[in-house]
């Protein structure tokens, strides 16, 4: 029961409510069901790197399936700037796209695609908006794979789209979408358009057809009911997940001692990330101030500001102990205080591709940090591109290719009561991993090995969660791109447990020249967190993803330094074994 104020005082049957938050959520879920059979890119049929959701009239996101978090709690920032820009303009059988961080998108391969549903007996009256996101392998840029590690600018990460009609009172535009995902970007100095644009514009087709199917299903269940029932249920719903949250806050207010919150964690470049949460426990609201927080980046790991709201609501949703959907109504009594010019509220021409994957997992941390709720997870995307083709740098010419992008799974962080998850893609993200079959079909690498890292998780009463060893051998020549954090900074334990083990990217490089050479030797190099290299045929990539925190300090006797000198002596086997198994594995190509 809603007791807030008068105003929510609870006018619904619990049943019906119920009933309307899982037919919003089976139309989200069957909107990335035909998303997923009618895309063509690994990257959305096979990882499952894209969300669908219905948002409000005004925006607001009403309901959404188990997608992508940081998708889920951004895109309203999307669909509520395209409402604000065409407003009455919109019209039934049209279709916008937008990426642009200053329109609310996240980076800029998330490609968004909003559709209006009208009122069937009111063609000028919008009731409700679809809209689907999806992670585009290529989109033109410095590289392939469109996400740089080293971009500096954000021309140098794409197609930058602020809005497009790409559907128009029902006519689709090609010449449009070609202009500004092919032409546009490949104008800038050092910058290739879309390497595989037939893949982007399948995908983008796929993307409107999904939101179609949301529009449809929805326009069926005001038929269904009436237009004011579903109307009012979905106020009911976002004022449920309100509640929710309040009540949470007030908890945790309790259980801290304190009404005042505060955490820092750390980039691993040094730049802070801080948060002081002021709640009010007499209304349930509470104020996020990140004052404290590093200034702009050079780099890629600035983060829009709907990335922070999105870190924030996924944390809020991820704390309530209810089956309620994520939806606006919780961030309703959440006050987010950025200081301009920082890391997190970037100047428009700033680099960003990284903050979506990275920061946002980082703000996750400082959250949960905040409130103690667990240890650190992974705290990384383990972003990896590569690809061929685009414009030569010497001739201009434009050169077909193509880009793939993966990211690979880590630890989770224990809490109080349980173990960490090893392996998972955590927080921020929810995508899959590529199949060793479709991967090893569709592109030039043979996978070596896919498996847990021994002794990555944190000690702790609960242990953190292990990462992962991913070994790739590419079959020609091919620029390799990896962007990761956690690669210096650990992930925290909490409340005496163990920090869980840092990341590590190793580049296996053959030797040059006559194979037969007894003084050519096997060469393993340490990449780095973010790099771009040219890796050769036979070349290896070899990285071990960062495991989670642990939780409680160690109940068996095991001491925290001791897992840690083992954990080095056991990496150093594994370095040394790999760089000889290598050498001898190697095939003649």
């Amino acid at each position: 029961m809603i007791t807030n104020t008068p105003s929510k005082i609870a006018d619904y049957d619990p049943i019906t409510l119920s009933l309307f938050s899982n037919r919003f959520m089976c139309i989200a879920e069957a909107m990335g069901r035909s998303l997923k059979q009618t895309a063509i890119s690994t990257n959305i049929k096979e990882r499952l790197d894209f969300s669908c959701a219905v948002f409000s009239p005004s925006g607001d996101l009403v309901a959404n399936a188990p997608f992508v978090p940081v998708h889920l709690g951004s895109m309203s920032w999307s669909v509520k700037y395209q409402l604000k820009l065409h407003g009455k303009n919109l019209k039934d059988g049209d279709v916008i796209l937008t990426n642009s961080p200053m329109a609310g998108g996240s980076h800029l391969p998330d490609l968004t695609v909003i559709t209006p549903c009208f009122d069937q007996d009111d063609p000028t009256k919008i009731i409700f908006f679809t809209a689907s996101r999806g992670h585009h392998s290529d989109i033109g840029g410095i590289l392939p794979g469109s996400m740089p590690p080293t971009s500096t600018q954000l021309y140098e990460e794409g197609a930058n789209i602020h809005s497009l009609k790409i559907v128009s009172d029902g006519y689709y535009d090609h010449d449009a979408l070609h202009r500004v995902m092919v032409e546009e970007p490949s104008q800038y100095p050092g910058c290739s358009g879309s390497r595989s644009f037939r893949d982007v514009e399948s995908d983008v087709k796929a993307q409107i057809a999904a939101n179609n199917k949301g529009t449809s299903l929805l326009r069926a269940l005001v038929k269904e009911y009436d237009l004011e029932t579903v109307h009012r249920y979905m106020d009911h719903i976002r004022n449920n997940a309100e509640q929710a949250v309040r009540n949470m806050l007030r908890k945790a207010a309790e259980k801290a001692g304190t009404n005042v919150l505060h955490a820092v964690d750390y980039l691993d470049d040094g730049s802070p990330i801080a948060l002081k949460i002021t709640i009010d426990t007499d209304t349930g609201s509470a104020v996020f101030d990140f004052e404290g927080t590093g200034p702009e980046l050079r780099g890629n790991l600035n983060a829009p500001i709907c990335v922070v709201h999105a870190a924030v609501i996924y944390c809020m949703r991820s704390m309530i102990g209810e089956d309620i959907p994520l939806n606006a109504g919780c961030l309703v009594p959440i006050e987010i205080k950025i200081p301009e010019g920082c890391l997190l509220s970037p100047s428009p021409e700033s680099a960003v591709c990284g903050g979506n994957v990275m920061t946002s997992q980082r703000i996750t941390d400082t959250v949960l940090l905040a409130f103690k709720a667990c240890a650190a997870s992974q705290g990384c995307c383990n972003n990896l591109t590569f690809g061929a083709g685009g414009k030569d740098s010497e001739t201009g010419e434009v050169i077909d290719g193509w880009g793939y992008y993966e990211t690979i799974a880590g630890g989770s962080g224990a809490g109080d009561g349980w173990h960490g998850t090893s392996g998972v893609h955590c927080h921020m993200t929810n995508t899959r991993i590529t199949d060793p079959e479709i991967l090893e079909r569709r592109y030039p690498v043979i996978l070596h090995e896919f498996g847990f890292r021994p002794a990555s998780g944190g000690v702790g009463k609960y242990q953190g969660g292990e990462g992962c060893i991913r070994s790739l051998q590419f079959l020609q020549p091919l620029s390799v791109s990896i962007l990761s954090e956690r690669r210096s900074r650990a992930p925290y334990g909490l409340n005496g447990g163990g920090p869980g083990a840092t990341g590590l990217n190793l580049w296996i490089k053959q030797p040059k020249g006559n194979k037969d050479d007894k003084n050519a030797k096997v060469r393993t190099i340490n990449v780095g967190g973010k790099g771009t290299m040219q890796f050769g045929t036979g070349d290896y990539l070899i990285l071990h993803t960062p495991g989670g925190g642990g939780y409680g300090s160690p109940e068996d006797g095991e001491d925290v330094d001791e897992r840690e000198e083992e954990r080095l002596h056991i990496q150093a086997r594994e370095w040394e074994a790999r760089g000889s198994w290598a050498d001898k594995a190697q095939p003649d190509f």
